[in-house]
């Protein structure tokens, strides 16, 4: 298939998708959440910008909409590593990756899980769902750390567009390029944010 016709493909899709509204934004949260599905990174944030300054008055329903389908989709990967996911998370991520993971969890796993929910594109979250499901760490402390990390940014996102949409979208055309860097030393900046607290503080709190 040539470059041409698979772009016109995912734009024939994307729009589907955008035509759907709400249960477009579920679909898309299974789709970025399954580990069998792949996704562009950051595309259910796109669709909640777009749909929330279309509809301004809709940015709520368009959250809510968002955060459903991204735990529908985590849930969906949480059970399938639950039942024999290990070998898969680790060819996937690698062993010494899968292993650090691990660790995360036996630290704090409602806050790993919070935490990895809230940050933006490219942080590969589907294995952290999948090592939840693997270590099954309880249903009910996972679901509630993926609804709330999930919740806050999309509602987050979803309210800033449908009171600053317009003029934002209006930045990011004049000023494109700056604004990628800006949006990805803010990504570095919350990794690193996150290596910080599991490598050195979590465990001085623990020793404390």
């Amino acid at each position: 298939m040539s470059i041409s016709a698979s772009f016109v493909i995912a734009e024939t899709v994307w729009k589907w998708i955008r035509r759907l509204g709400g249960p477009g934004l579920i679909l898309l949260g299974l789709a970025d959440s399954a580990p069998f599905i792949s996704v562009p990174p950051g595309s259910v944030d796109v669709l909640v910008i777009l749909l929330s300054t279309h509809r301004r008055g809709w940015w709520a329903y368009y959250a809510f909409m968002a955060t459903v389908g991204e735990v529908l989709g985590g849930y969906v990967a949480y059970r399938l590593a639950e039942k024999g996911g290990q070998e898969t998370l680790e060819k996937k991520v690698g062993k010494a990756r899968a292993e650090k993971i691990y660790r995360q969890f036996e630290r704090g796993g409602f806050v790993t899980v919070f935490t990895s929910s809230l940050l933006p594109p490219p942080f590969p979250f589907t294995p952290v769902l999948m090592t939840a499901g693997v270590m099954q760490y309880p249903r009910k402390k996972f679901l509630s750390a993926l609804t709330a990390g999930r919740g806050v940014r999309f509602f987050a996102v979803a309210y800033l567009s449908g009171t600053y949409g317009q003029r934002m979208i209006d930045f990011f055309s004049l000023h494109y390029r700056q604004a990628l860097h800006i949006l990805i030393a803010l990504a570095v900046a919350a990794g690193i944010g996150v290596l910080v607290y599991f490598k050195w503080y979590r465990p001085a709190a623990r020793r404390g």
